[in-house]
């Protein structure tokens, strides 16, 4: 695709940027559908598009877990059949337990008062009438709340003798001398998946031959979830409490010893359900350990660099919690899961690629977190979860790669329409400056907060007349360089343009600068102390400019012809700006600021106030100050500011005489000043025509 020529104009730019956002779009929801399809098998990439998609989802239930605070349940103890009990009980590790000893656990447990015992040990040796085996089956009798576990045997793995055979599974029963004492079985199956996580709840054999060994126990001490029959086989997720070994534990020899520094304290085991099963290292030889890999496995092990497991006891104790509680997980329907994975994609890959790179990784930062928290508020308050880091973990990354990609091949092409566009209005030279403000582009104008600057060379009709043209232009050529690159520009400026000998300047446009105000004053007081040192012609006259600075709304922008822009500032407040380098004439001042611009910068320059006046052409009057110098000059003006200001407040409240003795006495102290001559003559005036009785000391400027 030749993007150059597509680019080429501002409807072609339209064109391309939509293309490219529709490719985003379409991308994110082929994304979607590869990795949520797996369920109906339309995933576009066949086999590994289904397997990296549950993969996708798995980690989306996973990593929930890792930043939930951890729950210990007060409802359950485990008793660890772990290898200090090997060793305390003298037991060997590769041969089953003395029953005696399970006799003595249940023994305990009734006497403690344990709402039920569930072992998860299948007691399917015959050591036929034994003085073990009757007395655990005496136990589990007199105890009345025993369940035991069986062993469901899928097709394909070893059968034992004295088994329950259903089509495609083998069910291994315990001892029946056991099992018609006991209170129910279950299977200890729990179906992890290839990768050795237990996700999902196991209610028991397909064939409904046996129950799962959680399920017999919550139904035996009847859970709400196990009294509707037709619901037992819904799909529920395990909603683990903690990493593993977060349930209370016990060590199995500490249960039944009749040391009483090391027994158990009597009490541990009351209203609770008591699980007993193997700890991780007591599997017997040639067996696999009775362990598997729960959520928390991708946070620990990324941590300490090493496989973290939790024993099927402690995993057979939480699934049965979850069925007490009514607290396990649920996944949201199929459809409403994918659903909100395409939309998703659609979503982040319209959006993204909009945006420059930066501002995209950002948004995409922002977004990802906002997905997370979305899917972390509702898996810990709603107990539901959904294929987020679909969205999380691929889209939103993948849309933002293409942003970049997209946004890298179009800046090029915007750049050169930017410069075919300013070459229309600028010289050739200025378009790589003006270039890297898209802005100065815009059409139109807006409204902006700017500081004004407007400034005269006073006296330059007499001073320039008889020169010749070219060296006044000569003249006026340096007077600019220095007004401009010594004084404006250094202090972030922007000149608008130059008015005969005037110049219009503004700050806070085209680029926001927070310390506009201040901006503008130091590049006021600049330019009023560079023009002093330059002399004018072969006079040697030093210039003098007036300058005049305020702070208001304008309209800003590019204003013109559709052949012909400039960009400039209009408004009320360009005007008032203007007056105030007017004024100075009057008042016999070099650098004037309004009260809105003085506001912000009162405390970091030297200024008074020369009063209030009612200029022409103005219903508001405005109070105006002088800008004198830096701060580390106010000790130099001190003493006759402050008798100007005492002086002015005599003024203001009509108080003519003493006002009068007050300028007389500035004068003394500051000969040349030019306010204060001003107000004597104007006492003058008003001595002659004294104010209505409501006057609050405005001087109303009859010229401009």
């Amino acid at each position: 695709m030749n993007f150059k020529k597509l680019f080429a104009s501002p409807k072609g730019w339209g064109v391309g940027v939509a293309l490219g956002v529709g490719l985003g779009a379409l991308l994110m929801l082929d994304i979607g559908a590869v990795f949520r399809l797996d369920k109906i098998g339309l995933g576009r990439l066949g086999g590994f598009g289904d397997r990296l998609g549950r993969r996708l989802q798995q980690m989306s239930y996973d990593l929930l877990f890792g930043p939930r605070p951890v729950t210990i349940p007060n409802d359950a103890v485990v008793v660890y059949m772990d290898e200090k009990s090997h060793e305390e009980l003298r037991q060997p590790f590769d041969k089953a337990w003395s029953r005696s000893l399970h006799a003595r656990l249940v023994d305990r447990m009734r006497e403690e008062g344990a709402k039920a015992v569930v072992f998860d040990i299948v007691f399917a040796d015959h050591f036929t009438n034994t003085l073990e085996d009757l007395d655990l089956a005496r136990a589990i009798k007199e105890n009345g709340k025993v369940i035991l576990a069986a062993d469901w045997v899928r097709e394909g793995e070893d059968r034992k003798a004295g088994a329950v055979t259903a089509s495609g599974s083998t069910t291994i029963l315990p001892q029946e001398i056991l099992l018609e004492n006991a209170a129910g079985v279950g299977t200890s199956e729990t179906l992890p998946s290839p990768d050795l996580y237990v996700r999902q709840h196991f209610p028991g054999a397909p064939d409904e031959l046996i129950s799962s060994l959680s399920w017999s126990a919550a139904e035996f001490l009847g859970a709400e979830a196990t009294k509707r029959p037709e619901l037992k086989f819904r799909q529920r997720w395990v909603n683990y409490y903690g990493p593993p070994l977060t349930l209370p534990r016990v060590s199995f020899w500490k249960a039944i010893t009749t040391n009483a520094e090391e027994r158990v304290k009597s009490g541990t085991f009351r209203d609770k359900i008591v699980f007993v099963g193997a700890g991780m290292i007591t599997a017997f030889s040639g067996e696999r350990k009775d362990e598997y890999r729960s959520p928390y496995a991708i946070w620990t092990e990324g941590v300490i660099g090493q496989k973290f497991y939790m024993p099927g006891v402690e995993i057979q104790a939480t699934v049965t919690l979850n069925l007490m509680r009514g607290d396990w997980l649920t996944r949201v329907p199929y459809l409403t899961d994918l659903w909100v994975v395409l939309f998703s994609g659609l979503v982040f890959g319209f959006a993204l690629p909009k945006f420059r790179p930066v501002p995209a990784a950002l948004m995409a930062v922002a977004s990802m977190t906002v997905v997370f928290f979305i899917a972390y508020y509702y898996f810990s308050h709603q107990l539901t979860w959904f294929s987020w880091f679909i969205i999380a973990g691929v889209q939103i990354p993948v849309a933002t790669l293409w942003s970049i990609v997209f946004n890298s091949i179009s800046l090029y092409v915007q750049g050169r329409l930017m410069e075919q566009s300013l070459s229309m209005y600028v010289s050739p030279q200025q378009v790589k400056k003006l270039k890297k403000n898209p802005a100065i582009l815009k059409p139109g104008a807006e409204k902006q907060q700017l500081s004004i600057l407007f400034s005269d060379i006073a006296n330059f009709t007499s001073m320039s007349e008889g020169m010749d043209s070219d060296q006044l232009a000569d003249l006026m050529n340096s007077y600019f360089e220095i007004s401009v690159n010594q004084c404006i520009h250094p202090a972030q400026g922007t000149v608008v343009k130059f008015i005969g000998d005037a110049i219009f300047a503004i700050w806070n446009a085209p680029e926001p600068q927070p310390a506009h105000q201040e901006l503008a004053c130091r590049g006021a007081l600049l330019l009023r102390d560079s023009a002093s040192k330059f002399t004018f012609g072969k006079s040697g006259k030093s210039v003098r400019t007036r300058i005049g600075l305020h702070c208001g709304v304008a309209n800003v922008g590019n204003f013109g012809s559709s052949n012909r822009v400039d960009y400039t500032a209009l408004g009320e407040n360009i005007n008032l700006a203007s007056r105030m380098e007017g004024l100075n004439k009057y008042l016999g001042t070099d650098l004037l600021i309004t009260s809105d611009l003085y506001s912000g910068v009162q405390d970091k320059f030297v200024t008074r106030k020369c009063g209030r006046f009612q200029l022409k052409g103005f219903e508001k009057e405005v109070e105006v100050h002088e800008l004198l110098s830096a701060p580390d000059q106010a000790e130099v003006s001190k003493t006759w500011r402050e008798a100007y200001e005492q002086a002015l407040r005599e003024f203001e409240k009509k108080d003519f005489d003493a006002a009068e003795a007050g300028f007389h006495c500035v004068l003394k102290l500051q000969s040349s000043d030019g306010p204060s001559q001003f107000f004597l003559k104007h006492i003058v005036e008003l001595r002659l025509h004294p104010p209505d009785g409501d006057w609050t000391g405005v001087v109303e400027l009859k010229e401009k």
